[in-house]
């Protein structure tokens, strides 16, 4: 299937070509979603951060996001006393070679005006990357990343694994992978680090499931769930092991952080568990936090892996859903675009529907839409967190 991205000017492709509408604090949520909403089904997507107060990695995120491959131009709407560098965002976005317009709402007249010069904005842009240049895309110029939410005990046997098998297919072609959740991997650090490609990015790898361990242990409560236990998942350790399945049998290539974009193919594990003290709580309060940091590493599409069943999708980057559980599957099917939960009752092997995970990653990567975004969900949520730069073992050539 061939693909057809869009060419940026920094040599980056995409597989969509979004206006993004971003606010830049809480107080302007209100008028940015004004502004994007009559445009949601003509590319536009929302996105943004409700924090009044600065913090570096909100600051990287905004701007990782703002400049990804699938957005082609961006709206950025502050109300004008809030503490985000927006003059520094707006330059990034712009030395991309992005089309960027920033309305500041107590200068701007307020609501009403800021709506209608936000729309003519939009309406202009979305003329104008009409015209962004096209270009072919090999399986190598993807950035692929996963997430699974809402798991219980088909998880871990069906859609995780699955995932594995599309890894693996996507690694041996040339492309980025990656997998996250550190801290659903407690139990399994020996694993991973036995899989780097050095000795020093093992130890990179199991000090950081270490860290996730320490951090959960300070706020008294783990990742696992009650809604885990629901679905019959019965330890942390097992959770664990479902969610390692992820990352399927290839060596680590490296290890991210939020924002860290992989410098060539490979497999990568993307650590989300704050650096340093314990300071805002949970490493992250659902399962959109993770996508969004996928998505800020540059991945063009994510493969969401559920047991019990999740609707949501993501700004951005096209999500593709795999339901493990066919008990689910029958009933949320509307909202699923594989069913991994074959396996289980003898209808399908884990290679065939990895192979379908694959054609699927294809299709979305050639313009096809995941169901998600057929159904119109744009998630987005953007917290406080803190990280220390890479060390040179985190990527080791």
């Amino acid at each position: 299937m061939k693909i057809q991205g869009y060419l940026r000017d920094d040599g980056r492709k995409g597989i969509r070509n979004y206006v993004i509408v971003a606010y830049l604090v809480e107080c302007a949520h209100h008028v940015a979603r004004e502004i994007a909403l009559p445009f949601r089904e003509c590319g536009t997507q929302l996105i943004g951060f409700p924090g009044c107060y600065p913090n570096a990695y909100a600051d990287r995120i905004m701007q990782r996001i703002c400049t990804h491959p699938n957005v082609g131009a961006v709206l950025l709407v502050s109300l004008g006393c809030e503490s985000f560098k927006r003059d520094r965002l707006a330059s990034a976005i712009r030395q991309s070679g992005r089309p960027v317009e920033m309305l500041v709402i107590q200068q701007n007249g307020g609501t009403r005006t800021t709506i209608a010069d936000g729309r003519n904005f939009v309406e202009k842009a979305l003329r104008q990357l009409q015209n962004t240049p096209r270009c072919e895309m090999n399986v190598s110029d993807l950035i692929v990343g996963t997430i699974c939410g809402g798991s219980d005990a088909t998880s871990g046997l069906t859609a995780n694994p699955v995932i594995g098998k599309a890894f693996d297919w996507l690694v041996d072609h040339g492309a980025a992978a990656i997998f996250e959740e550190t801290n659903e991997l407690v139990g399994c650090e020996g694993h991973l680090a036995s899989r780097a490609i050095t000795p020093e990015l093992g130890r990179e790898l199991f000090n950081a499931v270490v860290k996730a361990e320490d951090y959960h242990r300070v706020l008294g409560h783990g990742s696992f769930a009650p809604g885990n236990a629901d679905g019959g998942l019965s330890t942390q350790e097992e959770k664990s092991l479902g969610a390692y399945a992820k990352s399927g049998c290839r060596p680590i290539s490296g290890m991210l952080k939020p924002g860290d974009i992989p410098p060539r193919g490979g497999l990568y594990l993307l650590d989300v568990v704050p650096d340093g003290e314990v300071r805002f709580g949970f490493p992250n309060i659902s399962d959109n936090a993770e996508v969004v940091e996928l998505t800020a590493c540059g991945a063009n599409l994510i493969l969401f892996s559920t047991g019990r069943g999740s609707v949501v999708g993501s700004a951005v980057s096209p999500t593709i859903k795999i339901c493990a559980n066919p008990e689910t599957f029958r009933r949320l099917g509307e909202d699923m675009d594989i069913d991994a939960g074959r396996i289980l009752e003898d209808r399908a092997t884990l290679d065939e529907v990895g192979q379908e995970v694959v054609d699927s990653i294809l299709g979305t990567a050639a313009g096809q839409a995941t169901v998600s975004e057929a159904l119109g969900h744009q998630e987005f949520i953007l917290t406080y967190k803190s990280f220390e730069p890479l060390g040179p073992s985190c990527l080791p050539r």
